[in-house]
C-alpha cells in the first residue's frame, strides 16, 4: 500500500462524506464553466508563461505520442500540439464537464486529429505498460487520492528513457513573499471566485492542498522511489510553482 501524504486526506467538501476522487470530479464539474476565465485572472495570465516554460522542458525528447494527465479543459494538450508537433496525444481527466469545455476549444483551434479527451482516472491509467513518449501533469498531482499510486501508473505507461514533467504549485521560500502568497491564496482567490458566481471552497481546496503537498525535494524524493531518474526540479515566479522532471530508465 503507498504511503499516504499530508495533502492526501485534504478534500474540498469537509462533512460531504464521499471519497476524495469523487468530490474532486464534482468540484471541477461544477467550476468548469469558468474555470479557463478565473484561472488568467487569478494570476494575472502568468500561469500562461509556466505552462509554456514546462511544455519547452520536453521539446530536446521531441516525444510524438503523449499523454496529458489531469487535462482539464485541455490548455495543456492544446499548448503542447502547437509546440512540439507531435503525432497523438491523449488527454485524461475525471471531470466529464471539464472535458466538455475542451473537446469544444480543440474543435475550434482544428486539433482534432491530433488530441484526444476521455474520462480517465490517474490512479488506473487505461493504456498499456510502455505506450507514451512523454508525460505531462499541470496543478493536477495535489488533486490524487493516491499521490504514489498515481505517480506509479504514469511510470508504468511511460515507455523506457520517456520522461515525465509535473507543474505544480509550491511554497516560497522568501518571507515576505510566503506571506503575500498566503494571503492571496486564503483570501483574495476564494473572493475572486466568489465574485465569479463559483464554488469558493474549491479555491480555499487549491490553497490547503498545495500549502500541505510535498514539494521541491520532497516530491523529487517520492519519484525516485518510485523508479524515476534524473529527477530535478525548477522554481518558477519566485517559487510559487516548480516544474518538476523525471525519467523512466531504459
Amino acid at each position: 500500500m503507498a504511503n499516504q501524504f499530508p495533502h492526501d486526506p485534504i478534500v474540498p467538501f469537509r462533512g460531504s462524506g464521499k471519497e476524495k476522487k469523487e468530490q474532486v470530479a464534482e468540484m471541477f464539474d461544477r467550476i468548469a464553466p469558468a474555470y479557463d476565465q478565473i484561472n488568467r485572472v487569478l494570476s494575472a495570465r502568468v500561469d500562461v508563461g509556466w505552462r509554456k516554460k514546462a511544455i519547452r522542458s520536453l521539446q530536446k525528447d521531441n516525444p510524438r505520442y503523449l499523454l496529458d494527465v489531469a487535462t482539464g479543459t485541455g490548455d495543456m494538450a492544446i499548448m503542447a500540439a502547437r509546440m512540439l508537433k507531435p503525432d497523438r496525444i491523449e488527454g485524461i481527466d475525471i471531470s466529464q464537464n471539464m472535458l466538455d469545455f475542451g473537446i469544444k476549444k480543440i474543435e475550434k483551434e482544428g486539433l482534432n486529429n491530433i488530441i484526444h479527451l476521455q474520462k480517465g482516472d490517474s490512479e488506473t491509467i487505461n493504456f498499456p505498460d510502455n505506450s507514451f513518449d512523454a508525460i505531462m501533469v499541470a496543478f493536477g498531482v495535489r488533486n490524487f487520492a493516491d499521490l504514489e499510486k498515481g505517480l506509479g501508473e504514469m511510470h508504468r505507461v511511460l515507455k523506457p528513457g520517456g520522461r515525465l514533467m509535473v507543474l505544480e504549485f509550491s511554497k516560497p521560500r522568501r518571507r515576505a513573499i510566503k506571506g503575500i502568497y498566503n494571503l492571496y491564496m486564503g483570501i483574495v482567490a476564494p473572493q475572486v471566485a466568489k465574485w465569479f458566481r463559483q464554488n469558493k471552497e474549491a479555491y480555499q481546496y487549491l490553497h490547503e492542498s498545495s500549502n500541505a503537498f510535498p514539494d521541491r525535494q520532497l516530491f523529487t524524493d517520492i519519484l525516485k522511489k518510485l523508479g524515476y531518474i534524473e529527477t530535478g526540479f525548477q522554481p518558477l515566479t519566485f517559487g510559487i510553482c516548480c516544474i518538476y522532471s523525471g525519467r523512466k530508465p531504459i
